[in-house]
């Protein structure tokens, strides 16, 4: 079972083919219902033993950005083995 961790949001890379899929509108929507209902899924990144590197929730982790906030939660998972 993932355990949810602590993340600083400004230590997160977002690597550049997956910043290419930001729709910021999206975000700032995702931004005011995370205002009112909290957010309901962790994003998930993995640590490559220097950074964090987003796997997946981008919309989450800059509306988190777009609320000031400087941590968010995040599940830590493995690598895909190709």
């Amino acid at each position: 079972m993932l355990r949810i961790h602590r993340v600083k949001v400004d230590s997160i890379y977002i690597p550049t083919e997956r910043r290419k899929t930001l729709h910021p509108e999206t975000a700032r929507a995702l931004a005011e219902d995370i205002l009112e209902n909290g957010m309901k899924m962790p994003i998930q990144v993995r640590f490559d033993g220097k950074r964090h590197i987003l796997i997946e929730g981008l919309h989450r982790l800059e509306a988190a950005k777009f609320l000031g906030e400087t941590e968010i939660d995040a599940y830590l998972v493995q690598a895909r083995k190709h």
